[in-house]
């Protein structure tokens, strides 16, 4: 296990070099840059601006300097930054309390001068993982209980009205359940805000019209995994020997059936918690998502290379707890 974590690990590695190294180099390569207007500036003006965010140097020069700020460490005075426009997003202070190790330096945004990027993820990240952790609840209180109870009633009302509901869930896409949402719920029936992140009631329709896309491919899955496993034969050996109809499906069946819904809860989830782009500008949610939408149209490298970043780590690490969770749903999976 220790052996395969470390590999893991290493192979995360190389795959946010890739990711780092595409999106850098494509982003460079859209015309236009950050700080184009209609109205052109003076050469004098741009090649200030230009040199002040090093982009008059050579494109493999900036991405070394960038990745470097990233990943190497720097030993400053404790409570300070190197500069007005660099923060960190680790600060670990040194023993004698007077040097702290900073370093993950995503640097500033060009389109919001006075924030960075570790601002941005400092102060906008925790909502839309608040946002996603809740709608991936939803998501399995929903699509677990319908999947299996369309499995279990197989070709009966239940299951037909089960898969139903998903088939709608699958059908309409978030961008249409929000405003539908807003508009039947919000404005003629006045039951809940339109807008908004904080209190609970701003919450629920986010949190469902996000959710409720995601539990219906999780109940479709859950419906076709567990018809599979009830036909296996330690299924019937285990009817064979006369246990209860709900030990058979809770001990044997349904442990083995959500190998595939595991699965597909690594990316899920890190597609949820990193924040769900339309949702946040549809219910005007200040999380992450709003910003990195603008920034590619703003052409603001760091932070559409901070949230590629971001959300290529949350991905892999999630792939790899996936992984872990096989050994333990199903003891023959090794990874010896």
């Amino acid at each position: 296990m220790t052996v395969f974590i470390i590999r893991r690990f290493l192979w995360m590695l190389l795959v946010l070099f890739v990711i780092s190294l595409i999106t850098f180099f494509v982003l460079r390569a859209i015309p236009g840059g950050p700080f184009d207007r209609e109205r052109e500036l003076p050469e004098v003006i741009q090649a200030n601006i230009n040199a002040r965010y090093n982009l008059d140097a050579p494109i493999t020069e900036q991405y070394i300097s960038y990745m470097g700020n990233i990943l190497i460490p720097v030993i400053t005075e404790a409570g300070q930054r190197r500069s007005a426009t660099e923060d960190y997003l680790i600060n670990i202070p040194l023993p004698g309390g007077e040097q702290a190790l900073r370093w993950m330096n995503f640097g500033p945004s060009f389109a919001n001068r006075s924030r960075t990027v570790n601002d941005l993820f400092r102060d906008n990240f925790p909502i839309s993982f608040q946002l996603g952790i809740l709608a991936l609840v939803v998501a399995l209180a929903i699509g677990l209980p319908l999947g299996m109870m369309a499995a279990l009633r197989r070709n009966t009302i239940y299951d037909y009205a089960g898969m139903g509901v998903a088939i709608v869930g699958v059908s309409v896409p978030v961008i249409i359940m929000g405003p539908f949402l807003q508009y039947f719920i919000g404005v003629r029936l006045g039951w809940l805000p339109l807008t908004g992140w904080g209190e609970w009631d701003q919450m629920v329709l986010p949190v469902f019209s996000l959710g409720f896309a995601q539990a219906a491919i999780i109940a479709r899955l859950t419906r076709a995994s567990l018809l599979q496993v009830l036909h296996e034969d330690y299924v019937r050996t285990a009817r064979a020997k006369g246990l209860h109809e709900r030990t058979v499906i809770t001990l044997h069946a349904l442990k083995n059936a959500m190998i595939p819904v595991v699965t597909i809860l690594g990316p899920l989830a890190a597609a949820l918690v990193t924040g769900s782009f339309v949702t946040e500008i549809i219910f005007a949610i200040p999380g992450v998502g709003r910003f990195f939408i603008t920034s590619i149209g703003n052409r603001d490298y760091p932070v559409v290379m901070g949230t590629v970043l971001l959300y290529a780590t949350i991905l892999v690490i999630a792939n790899t707890l996936v992984d872990l969770m096989y050994a333990w749903l199903d003891p023959r999976i090794r990874f010896d």
